[in-house]
C-alpha cells in the first residue's frame, strides 16, 4: 500500500536527517508514534486541526526545517487551502503535502473524504511540483527527493496502483508506440493500456503532472491527444494549452466529473460511474478518435 511506504521512507527520514519534520492532524499518527517517541521535537501532531498543520509547517519551514505534513485529501489541501495560500506560499517556503484518500478511496465515508479538486487547488498557486505515483514503489524516489530541497510538494498517494512501478515517470514515459497520444497520469495506466488494447495509439505516462513535461508532449503530439487523470476531468487543459500552443491539435480530457456520485459504494464503483474504468475509457477514447 502506498500510505505504508509513505509511512516507512518518512519515519527513516526522520531518523535520518535531523532537518526532516513531520506535521500530522490525528490522521496515521498511531503509525508515527515510534518515530515521535524519538523525535518528540520534531514530529508534532496538532489534533484535528489541518489549518493548523499547515500553518505550523510555514513556521518550521521559517526555521530551516524541512516539514512533511499529512492527511486526507479533502482535509489537507481542501479546507487547509488558505493556509497553503499563505503560510507557505506567501511566505515563500515549501512543505510536502502527502495525502491519501484521493477522488474517492474513502467513497464509503462520503463526500466529505473525496476531493477530485486538490491539483486544481493547487494549480492557482505558484510553484507547487504535483506527484501522482501510480505504485507503491514510485513513492521512496519522490519523498526522498523532496528531502533535498525546499519548494512545495504535493505527493497524492491513493488506493489504486498500477500492476508496475515505473520510478523514472516524471518526464513521459512511453509504454506503446502507434498513432494519436494517450496520456495516462499515475494510477490510471493500468486502465489505459486495457482500454486501449488494439487500437493504434500510443500511450505515455506520467507520475508528475505538474510541472507537466511540455517538451515531451509536443515531441509526441501529431494531432489528437486524450488526457487521462485520476482527478477532476480537465485539471490540466491550461497546461496542455500551454504545452502545445502553435500545434495543431484536438484534445481529449477524461477524468472525475463535476456531479457528485451520491451512492457511497467502493472506488471501483466511482471509477465506473465517472468512465475511468477500462470499459468506459475505450468508449470515450473511441468514440473520439473516431
Amino acid at each position: 500500500m502506498m500510505r505504508d511506504t509513505f509511512i516507512a521512507t518518512t519515519t527513516a527520514l526522520l531518523d535520518d536527517d535531523p532537518r526532516t519534520a513531520l506535521v500530522l492532524a490525528d490522521i496515521s499518527a498511531e503509525s508515527f508514534a515510534p518515530a515521535r517517541r524519538r523525535h518528540p521535537e520534531r514530529v508534532l501532531n496538532v489534533g484535528i486541526r489541518e489549518q493548523l498543520m499547515a500553518s505550523v509547517a510555514g513556521g518550521l519551514a521559517l526555521t530551516g526545517l524541512r516539514p512533511y505534513l499529512h492527511s486526507y485529501a479533502p482535509f489537507a489541501v481542501d479546507r487547509a487551502y488558505e493556509q497553503l495560500k499563505l503560510d507557505l506560499g506567501h511566505q515563500d517556503v515549501g512543505a510536502v503535502v502527502v495525502t491519501i484518500g484521493g477522488s474517492y478511496d474513502a467513497a464509503a465515508e462520503g463526500y466529505t473524504h473525496q476531493s477530485p479538486g486538490d491539483v486544481a487547488l493547487l494549480d492557482t498557486l505558484e510553484g507547487w511540483t504535483v506527484h501522482v505515483p501510480g505504485h507503491q514503489d514510485e513513492v521512496p524516489a519522490m519523498l526522498r527527493e523532496a528531502a533535498r530541497h525546499d519548494d512545495r510538494v504535493y505527493v497524492r498517494l491513493t488506493e489504486q496502483q498500477n500492476t508496475r512501478a515505473y520510478p523514472d515517470g516524471g518526464p513521459l514515459l512511453v509504454l506503446r508506440r502507434g498513432g494519436p497520444l494517450v496520456v495516462a497520469v499515475g494510477p490510471m495506466l493500468d486502465p489505459v493500456l486495457e482500454a486501449t488494447t488494439g487500437l493504434d495509439v500510443t500511450v505515455a505516462y506520467t507520475n508528475r503532472p505538474r510541472p507537466l513535461d511540455a517538451g515531451g508532449l509536443r515531441a509526441l503530439t501529431e494531432g489528437d491527444v486524450v488526457v487521462v487523470e485520476p482527478y477532476l476531468a480537465g485539471t490540466s487543459a491550461a497546461a496542455v494549452g500551454s504545452a502545445l500552443g502553435g500545434v495543431s491539435h484536438r484534445v481529449l480530457h477524461l477524468g472525475v466529473g463535476r456531479s457528485e456520485i451520491r451512492r457511497y459504494g467502493t472506488w471501483p464503483d466511482h471509477a465506473r460511474a465517472h468512465g475511468l474504468d477500462a470499459p468506459g475509457l475505450r468508449a470515450s477514447i473511441v468514440d473520439f478518435l473516431g
